[in-house]
């Protein structure tokens, strides 16, 4: 029986040129909805231990998310909005759309893998036409009477480094799938994401930070320069 065939994406650097996460946030400012000073302090603070592979997820998802969390569902759904018109749309480049359509195209799964939560990314993921998407999973008040929207925690386990591999464990498992009936290609940008690289069969770093360069470079791993 041949192998189901995924193709498995990161998000941020990957498949778009810029840190949804991080620009989110940077809109926001524009809004109002921060203290502009502090926000980029913290903002900085924390996406410099990102690309350090530092980053402490549970603390950086209460703070990315303590605005929408504050200002509720139908205003951060606007802004939301705005936000894909006027920064992702723009954002998203020919080749990296033609990218995953041509795996698409080929009968492929196309999975989109991120460690930014599903409020910033669901939307980006359905304009590169992926319904399959693995994000940061976010708590809601659902307790009587409660708001029923984001408290700023996550949800099961996130999407971030070793758990990138879990939580695709947990997808195969709910399709009746394991790691060796699949064959796996992964493109990510970021070491970060070494573990999930690692278990892929075909690991593709794309647009790499310099030290995913460095062992991809090592361990002759394909080097995709896809914004170059």
């Amino acid at each position: 029986m041949s192998k189901k065939k995924l193709a498995l994406f990161d998000l941020d650097h990957t498949l778009i040129p810029f840190d949804s996460d991080y620009s989110w946030g940077e809109f926001t400012l524009g809004l109002g909805w921060n203290d502009a000073a502090d926000f980029k302090r913290r903002n900085d603070a924390f996406y410099a231990q990102y690309k350090a592979g530092t980053l402490d997820i549970h603390a950086y998802c209460r703070f990315a998310t303590s605005a929408v969390c504050r200002e509720g569902q139908i205003k951060s759904q606007a802004a939301h909005a705005q936000y894909m018109q006027q920064v992702v749309q723009p954002g998203i480049r020919p080749q990296a759309l033609e990218l995953v359509q041509k795996h698409q195209a080929a009968g492929d799964t196309v999975v989109i893998i991120t460690a930014t939560n599903e409020f910033v990314t669901r939307p980006i993921a359905e304009a590169f036409g992926v319904h399959e998407l693995l994000a940061i999973e976010l708590e809601r008040d659902e307790e009587p009477g409660g708001s029923g929207w984001y408290t700023g925690e996550i949800r099961g386990v996130p999407s971030f480094r070793e758990g990138k591999v879990t939580r695709m464990e947990q997808w195969l498992n709910e399709r009746g799938l394991d790691w060796d009936q699949v064959h796996t290609t992964f493109y990510s940008d970021s070491i970060n994401d070494v573990p999930l690289l690692e278990k892929a069969d075909v690991p593709v770093a794309t647009n790499p930070d310099e030290r995913l360069r460095v062992l991809a470079a090592e361990r002759q791993w394909r080097i995709l320069d896809l914004f170059a």
